[in-house]
């Protein structure tokens, strides 16, 4: 059975951005219905957050689910189901589920993150899930004394790679260029771990497996590293905007495809906001902290519309 449900404010993203919306949204007295897949974000996939203000050594999933739990404790409805499509009309905007139930709101928070991004090399489709995961979190417990890498130089990467290295036999760590690019502190922590291996230099041109993976081929100029046999290889290589409803709304990207945003996080749009790393605001520090900072500012701009809309 199809349901119609009505707010003052639809926020599309259940990641630190969205859920930090509702909360101050609630806080303002804007009826709010927070939409997305997964609760607490991208976050939720996440080894260790140690960088967040006055919370240390916490799980990506542990922070994820205090901050679902604060929105939720001021009321807001959060309903996790995909977004199909969005029609603006006179009144706001009409977003349709998945299960196609309907939200109708008068404003609207565009916070849908970013996507991982994906190598496009030989093996990698055909064998996700076969041993090619996005996500050492949630599928690192899968390898305990098995043999893995992780692709990508990112604090991401680094990571996942401290993180696998705790159930792994051996972790190779392999990024194209000649320094990883992630923070000091990872730096640090990696050359303390001895069952890392760190290849520079380096790109995966190939995954190569019979229903499974078996092992990597790459264009390094070390002989013993042209084809290294394991059992799975973890991609983290960043991600780009999710932005797909942002473009069927008519809202302004930039070059790279991420929402142009203006100070109070409002885009080209009437009724339409952006908040998250899906913006190009924060000059894209895509950080817990950058994400929630926007989320807030949004939430205060759109208190302020929806009371001269009332006036």
């Amino acid at each position: 059975m199809n349901r119609e449900k009505a707010c003052e404010l639809i926020i599309i993203g259940t990641g630190p951005a969205g859920l930090t919306a509702s909360i101050y949204a609630s806080r303002y007295g804007v009826k709010n219905i927070v939409l997305g897949e997964l609760p607490g974000g991208q976050i939720s996939e996440s080894y260790l957050i140690d960088n967040y203000p006055g919370v240390e050594d916490i799980s990506g999933a542990d922070l994820a689910k205090k901050i679902f739990k604060h929105a939720q404790k001021y009321g807001a409805e959060i309903i996790l189901s995909r977004v199909k499509k969005i029609k603006k009309n006179d009144n706001g905007f009409i977003v349709e589920l998945d299960n196609e139930d309907k939200i109708s709101g008068k404003a609207l928070i565009l916070a849908t993150g970013s996507q991982r991004r994906r190598l496009g090399i030989p093996g990698e489709s055909a064998l996700q899930g076969k041993g090619v995961s996005y996500c050492a979190t949630c599928d690192g417990f899968f390898y305990k004394e098995r043999i893995v890498a992780v692709i990508g130089g990112s604090d991401s990467a680094a990571g996942a790679a401290a993180h696998l290295a705790g159930i792994a036999k051996k972790v190779y760590l392999i990024y194209r260029k000649k320094e990883l690019r992630c923070e000091d502190y990872w730096k640090k922590i990696l050359a303390k771990e001895k069952k890392i291996e760190i290849i520079f230099n380096t790109n995966v041109v190939e995954i190569v497996g019979a229903g499974r993976v078996e092992k990597i081929k790459t264009d390094t100029t070390e002989r013993d590293k042209k084809e290294i046999v394991l059992d799975g290889v973890f991609v983290e290589i960043g991600a780009d905007p999710d932005n797909w409803l942002a473009r069927e709304l008519g809202v302004a990207l930039d070059e790279k495809g991420y929402i142009k945003v203006k100070k109070d996080g409002a885009t080209k749009v009437v009724g339409v906001w952006a908040a998250g790393d899906g913006t190009n605001g924060s000059d894209k520090l895509k950080q817990i902290i950058t994400a929630t900072a926007e989320g807030a500012i949004a939430a205060r701009s759109i208190a302020d519309y929806l009371k001269k809309k009332k006036a």
